[in-house]
């Protein structure tokens, strides 16, 4: 006689909003109200309606026609929303961008899929494709919270304090570390000062990179050793890219935007596909039911 699995719980009361994916919906939200309040860096509550508004109304609509029920939760397009509204700077005037991103970064959760999930943290992927097919027309943010050290402390503790509570910050410190020892060449090889190199790491699109991409749990890897080589990696690919950008290689020029989007681009979905390869040979046959 056989027993059925005992179903997962779920958490409930105060805990249910305080699981990894509540806190890093909080944070993103954090990091836009202390940027819009102090430096502006939105551009208008208008470009923030309509990416949320997209993002939620596309994951809604494709789990319907793809998976064939609503969605469980909007909490992932919600953190998508608010963190392409923030991101993405499209010329004066231009709304689009904001849609097109968002449709994108959703789609790509649904459609690019290996072994029946996601390769592609979604903001990471909607950004990333957008750099690239409308470079013209649009840039990514990419100054520094000004020399205001209480803004930054205020979002790098809470931000240590969400990935903790996810059981991620070992990811978020392997790529924080890689990134300052790597600052030595990138320096040296430009011939700027060092804090140069190491400045980027204070503005909002690394604060959203090191605290929400690259530890986005449904696109990481399952063991503690493989999530800290793959950001190791990423860091190493990005210095990579800097590097051939500072040469002038033309072939590193349409990722000079955003050289750590593009680190994670394709190394995270590399690693996945290995990983999620290993891990079905490696499952048992399913067996046969008993005939008699």
């Amino acid at each position: 006689m056989s027993t059925a699995a005992a179903p997962a719980t779920r958490p409930t009361g105060l805990a249910a909003f305080t699981t990894p994916k509540h806190l890093i919906a909080g944070l993103i939200a954090l990091i836009l109200v202390i940027g819009e309040w102090q430096y502006g860096v939105l551009g208008g509550y208008e470009r923030l309606a309509i990416a949320l508004g997209t993002c939620m109304l596309t994951e809604f609509v494709l789990s319907l026609w793809i998976l064939g029920k609503r969605p469980v939760s909007l909490l992932s397009p919600f953190i998508s929303g608010n963190s392409i509204a923030l991101l993405l700077k499209p010329q004066e005037g231009l709304l689009w961008p904001f849609a097109a991103c968002a449709v994108l970064s959703i789609a790509g959760k649904y459609v690019l899929r290996f072994k029946g999930r996601h390769l592609w943290n979604p903001t990471n992927f909607g950004v990333a494709m957008m750099l690239l097919i409308a470079a013209p027309k649009t840039a990514i943010l990419g100054h520094e919270w000004g020399n205001d050290l209480r803004v930054n402390l205020v979002i790098w503790a809470i931000g240590l304090v969400v990935v903790r509570r996810a059981r991620l910050l070992h990811v978020t410190a392997a790529y924080v570390l890689t990134f300052f020892a790597l600052a030595w060449p990138r320096a040296l090889l430009a011939g700027v000062p060092y804090m140069t190199e190491v400045a980027p790491i204070t503005g909002p699109m690394y604060q959203l990179f090191v605290f929400f991409m690259i530890t986005d749990p449904p696109t990481t890897l399952p063991s503690f050793k493989g999530r800290l080589l793959v950001a190791v990696l990423i860091g190493v690919v990005e210095c990579l890219l800097r590097m051939s950008i500072d040469m002038h290689w033309a072939w590193a020029q349409p990722f000079a935007p955003a050289p750590a989007f593009y680190a994670l681009f394709s190394v995270g979905p590399i690693a996945l596909i290995i990983q999620r390869s290993r891990a079905a040979k490696r499952a048992p046959a399913t067996a046969r039911p008993a005939t008699a």
